[in-house]
């Protein structure tokens, strides 16, 4: 016996009502009641475009909720309005260094039991533009065995543990170095002969007015800021 599988057939003999019926573009489904296919205005698909209608070609429309256990993968993901997301487990954004993620309004990070903005780890505020952390490590890096070094986009804390001369090169004080903060410590303490000797004349930018700023004695350190034109130490 031949077997067939779902199938959509319209012929005038049957009796009316009971073959397949829906408005146009709906696609088919089975009724609870197990009756005959029927379609919905909220279920289409369009393989053309409709400009009076406002539907693209090649589209997929539902109007009303979506619910999926599986995962869901898309070329593109666009969402037109947010009320809630609700997830447990990891989340991960992007998948290249060139991406952005950009959200408008306060952030706030928090440990599980937490509520209220007051308990945050991590606090960005758009009301009042300030960012609030519990504690704070910024980036590390030791100059060893070295007699030169060019200060990095990632540094904030340059230890230096090298008992000759050593110049550490700022970067150019404009753009997306200004406000910048820079922590530059002697770690050696027993340096004999040798300084450390932080120079701002990359750019024609200089520190506390001159190009460069000598670091001597005993463990000596410096804080450095710009203001977008110059460094400055505090």
């Amino acid at each position: 016996m031949a077997k067939f599988g779902w199938a959509y057939v319209d012929c005038d003999e049957i009796t009316p009502g009971s073959g397949s019926f829906g408005p146009p573009h709906s696609i088919q489904f089975v009724t609870e009641s197990g009756g005959p296919t029927t379609g919905s205005a909220y279920l289409t698909y369009y393989t053309s475009s409709h400009t009076g209608l406002g539907r693209d070609g090649h589209t997929l429309y539902l109007t009303g909720t979506l619910i999926v256990t599986g995962a869901i993968s898309a070329s593109s993901y666009h969402i037109a309005n947010i009320t809630q997301i609700g997830t447990t487990g990891s989340t991960f954004f992007g998948n290249t260094n060139d991406d952005v993620h950009i959200r408008t309004g306060s952030l706030t990070v928090s440990k599980v039991g937490f509520a209220g903005t007051a308990d945050y780890i991590l606090s960005a505020s758009a009301h009042d533009e300030s960012v609030r952390v519990r504690g704070f490590g910024g980036e590390y890096t030791q100059i060893l065995a070295s007699t030169s070094y060019v200060v990095q986009s990632k540094d904030y804390i340059i230890g230096v543990f090298e008992p000759n001369t050593v110049t550490i090169t700022l970067p150019g004080p404009s753009g997306s170095n200004t406000g910048r903060l820079l922590v530059i410590k002697d770690e050696l303490g027993v340096r004999g002969t040798g300084s450390i000797i932080v120079t701002g004349s990359k750019n024609s930018s200089y520190i506390d007015g001159g190009v460069s700023y000598t670091m001597t004695g005993s463990r000596p350190a410096i804080n450095l800021y710009s203001n977008g034109s110059n460094w400055f130490v505090f």
